[in-house]
């Protein structure tokens, strides 16, 4: 059985309590643990399976409540460094209405930033594994060398790689050389996944399907698009299939989508696929896999905060089931 990796950013998001206001006119927040790629770490780890997070943290008190929160979760937090060079990352975050979000990061350079190649050891990783990572980490820095040395380091033993583009264009100098480093690490992916607001910046294509067949390039072998509470769909060897989403009562969509392909991953790991057997099990398993997936995001947004609000397994099996 292979083990779980996620490597990127984990931070804080301070979290508006007053739900409607612009960001410029919130006056209180709440404390929640997040970032995209320790969201998903936390939510394999909380379904069962071995999950690690590299990362590194800043020598200071938000990093200290950020060790312990994935402690907590059951996550192996032994490939997370710390440094006094940077603090923690955090991001100020306010809702409308409906649940949909508004950032503000402060990091430059946050500490997961400075993580830098030499410190990813290639003995750590073993065939199975599943390593997933996203965009965020990937602007100019020593993060950027080890994500890529982490990623050959995981194909090398027989794993296979996830990639998350979760476009979050206020961390980039110039939303074109965002485009262009998601489109330069995409080939290094057996999995895609990319959200229906994200599809047509990253591919600059307008076309529903040519945008994701555009995608297939290197050695992706499977793209899933997500589409909120409307579902997912699953593309691989030119079969497409739908999966519906879950009716539930929406109160924060923070973290939802990392819920989402962290019980995706965790489908797959369970089922012990490597690259080899990737596109195999995903045609056989489409509808169980999806069906987790989509439950898992869904009840994730039932609260505030992404790692806090990941439900239990049986929870979501419940939802399925109902």
């Amino acid at each position: 059985m292979g083990s779980f990796f996620s490597i990127g950013e984990v931070l804080i998001d301070f979290i508006s309590q007053q739900k409607g206001k612009a960001l410029k006119d919130v006056t209180s927040f709440e404390r929640a643990p997040g970032g995209a790629p320790a969201n998903v770490a936390a939510t394999v780890a909380k379904f069962g399976e071995k999950a690690s997070l590299i990362t590194k943290l800043g020598e200071d008190a938000f990093g200290d409540f950020l060790l312990e929160q994935l402690e907590q979760t059951g996550m192996q937090t032994d490939k997370i460094s710390r440094t006094k060079l940077a603090n923690t990352g955090l991001a100020f975050v306010s809702l409308n209405e409906e649940g949909e979000r508004d950032f503000a990061f402060y990091r430059n350079p946050s500490a997961d930033l400075l993580l830098n190649k030499a410190e990813i050891d290639q003995n750590w990783f073993a065939e199975r594994d599943i390593l997933h990572f996203c965009s965020v980490d990937l602007v100019n820095s020593p993060m950027k060398q080890a994500h890529i040395k982490a990623i050959q380091s995981v194909k090398d033993c027989g794993g296979i790689i996830s990639f998350d583009p979760n476009v979050r264009l206020p961390l980039w100098d110039d939303p074109l050389e965002c485009r262009k480093t998601i489109l330069s690490f995409l080939p290094m992916a057996h999995i895609v996944k990319v959200s229906d607001e994200e599809l047509e910046f990253i591919t600059g294509i307008s076309d529903e399907k040519q945008s994701v067949d555009s995608l297939f390039i290197g050695d992706v072998k499977a793209v899933v698009y997500t589409k909120g509470s409307q579902g997912a769909d699953l593309y691989v060897q030119n079969k497409q299939f739908h999966s519906t989403g879950y009716t539930v009562e929406v109160i924060d969509t923070t973290g939802a989508g990392d819920a989402f392909i962290g019980g995706f991953l965790y489908q797959l790991l369970n089922r012990n696929t490597g690259p080899n057997e990737l596109e195999g099990t995903l045609i056989k398993h489409h509808k169980e896999i999806l069906a987790f997936a989509n439950a898992a995001g869904a009840l994730t947004t039932t609260g505030k905060g992404a790692i806090a609000s990941i439900p239990k397994k049986e929870i979501v099996q419940k939802l399925i089931n109902e």
